[in-house]
C-alpha cells in the first residue's frame, strides 16, 4: 500500500532508531484506548451500588463515551491539519488522562463528566492512528495496523482482567479500580512528549480540502461496517460481564473471562490483517468474521453454562478479526494518507453514533425486560447489517472524491 503522487510530500526519513521509537509509542496511545471502557463494566454492579445508579442510568453511563467517540471524531482531522497529528495525539494523552482520573471521584457527575472528556479524547486518537500509520509506515502498513490493533485489544483486556483485583487491593475501591487506568496515559503522554514537540507545525499556505466523500458509497459501507462492528464490540465490553454474573459467575471469574476473550483478539489483530491482503477482496472473510462473532455472543446467552468458556474465546476470535478488519479497509479503501485521515473520520464519526446503540439497546431491554435474553435480538440485527456492509467494504476498490485542492489562508 505505496502513498500514490496526490499524497503530500512525508517529512525526511527518520532514523532507524527513530522509527522503532515511533512505533512503539503509537502502540502505547493504542494500548491507552480502551481500558476506559472494559474497567468500567466490571465493576458496573458494584457502582451502580455505590454512587447509586438505576439500570437505565447504568446504561446511559455505558453509552456516553461511544457516543462521544462518534460526536468528536470528525474534529480530529480538522485539528490535525492545525497543529499536526503528533501534536494532536499529545492533546489526546492529556484529555484521556485528566477524564480517566476524573471518574475515580466517586460521584456520578464527575463520572459523566469524566467518561465524556475521555472519550472525545479516544475519539481523536481513533482517527489519527490510521493516518499516521499510512503516512509513515506505508511499507508495512498492514503489520503496523495488526500492531496497533492489538494494542488496543490489550488494553480492553487488561482493563478487564485487573480493574476488580485492583479495587478489591484498595479495600474494595470502585474509585481506585477505575482512575488507576490514568497511569499509563501519563506514562505514554511523557514517552510521546519529546516527540511530538519536535515535529514540524502543517503549513497554514497548503492545507488539502476533500469534497465529495460522503457521496461516494464505498465510503458509507465503511463507515457502516466500522460502527456496527464496533456495536458488537461494545456490547461485548459493557456488558459481557454482566452477562456472564447473571448467568451465575462470580464478578472476578466473569472479569477474567472478559478479559480471556478479549486477549484472544489481540491474536487475530496481529494475524487477520497480513492474511486479509494475501486476498485482492475481503468480502468473504469480513462476513465470515461477522457471523463468528455474532453466533458465539448469541451463546453466550443460550448455551449450556459447562460450554460458556468455548463461546467466550471464540467470540474474541471473531471480534478481534472484526476490528481488525475495519482498520485495515480504511487504509486499503483510501489512496492516500490524506483521504486516510477524513475517511477515519467520516468512518469513525458516523460509525461510533451508530455503535452507541448497541450497547444502550442492551441496557434498556435488560432494564425492561429484567433479563439480557431479548438482547440477542439486538445482537441478529447488527450482525446481520455487519455482514452485509462488511461485504461492500471489502470490495478491492478506493474511494472517490469530487476535488482535492490547496487552499491558501
Amino acid at each position: 500500500m505505496p502513498l500514490t503522487a496526490t499524497d503530500p510530500a512525508p517529512p525526511p526519513a527518520p532514523s532507524h532508531t527513530r522509527q522503532i521509537l515511533l512505533g512503539l509509542s503509537l502502540v502505547l496511545i493504542a494500548f491507552n484506548l480502551r481500558p476506559l471502557f472494559s474497567s468500567l463494566s466490571v465493576l458496573l454492579p458494584e457502582l451502580a451500588q455505590s454512587v447509586p445508579l438505576s439500570a437505565a442510568g447504568a446504561g446511559y453511563l455505558t453509552t456516553l463515551p461511544v457516543l462521544c467517540l462518534g460526536l468528536f471524531a470528525p474534529f480530529a482531522p480538522m485539528l490535525s491539519q492545525r497543529i499536526g497529528p503528533e501534536r494532536c495525539l499529545l492533546l489526546v494523552l492529556v484529555l484521556l488522562g485528566t477524564g480517566t482520573a476524573m471518574r475515580g471521584l466517586g460521584t456520578a457527575p464527575a463520572l459523566f463528566a469524566g467518561s465524556a472528556l475521555a472519550g472525545a479524547a479516544i475519539a481523536m486518537g481513533n482517527v489519527l492512528l490510521p493516518s499516521v500509520v499510512k503516512r509513515d509506515f506505508s511499507h508495512c502498513a498492514a503489520l503496523m495496523t495488526g500492531l496497533y490493533t492489538m494494542a488496543l485489544c490489550g488494553g480492553a483486556a487488561m482493563g478487564a482482567a485487573f480493574t476488580l483485583p485492583i479495587a478489591h487491593h484498595f479495600g474494595d475501591a470502585w474509585q481506585a479500580g477505575l482512575a488507576v487506568w490514568a497511569v499509563p496515559a501519563v506514562v505514554t503522554l511523557l514517552v510521546w512528549a519529546p516527540q511530538s514537540l519536535r515535529a514540524a507545525v502543517p503549513s497554514r499556505h497548503a492545507r488539502r480540502k476533500i469534497v465529495g466523500l460522503a457521496r461516494d458509497p464505498l465510503a458509507w459501507q465503511v463507515s457502516f461496517f466500522m460502527g456496527l462492528q464496533s456495536a458488537l464490540a461494545y456490547c461485548v465490553m459493557g456488558w459481557m460481564a454482566p452477562i456472564l454474573r447473571e448467568r451465575g459467575m462470580d464478578g472476578v471469574h466473569a472479569g477474567l473471562m472478559t478479559s480471556a476473550s478479549v486477549m484472544v483478539q489481540v491474536v487475530t489483530c496481529l494475524l487477520i490483517p497480513t492474511l486479509a491482503l494475501r486476498f485482492r477482496n475481503q468480502s468473504l472473510i469480513n462476513a465470515g468474521l461477522v457471523a463468528v462473532a455474532a453466533a458465539a455472543l448469541l451463546c453466550l446467552l443460550f448455551a449450556p453454562v459447562s460450554t460458556l468458556w468455548f463461546w467466550v474465546l471464540l467470540q474474541g476470535v471473531g471480534q478481534g478479526g472484526l476490528f481488525a478488519m475495519a482498520m485495515t479497509v480504511i487504509v486499503l479503501r483510501s489512496p492516500d494518507s490524506h483521504v486516510a485521515a477524513h475517511l477515519s473520520g467520516m468512518a469513525q464519526g458516523i460509525g461510533y453514533i451508530l455503535a452507541a446503540a448497541g450497547p444502550f439497546l442492551v441496557g434498556l431491554l435488560h432494564s425492561v425486560t429484567g433479563s439480557f435474553t431479548a438482547t440477542a435480538w439486538v445482537f441478529i440485527a447488527v450482525g446481520l447489517g455487519a455482514a452485509a456492509s462488511g461485504w461492500g467494504a471489502g470490495r478491492a476498490r478506493l474511494v472517490r472524491v469530487d476535488d482535492e485542492m490547496t487552499v491558501a489562508r
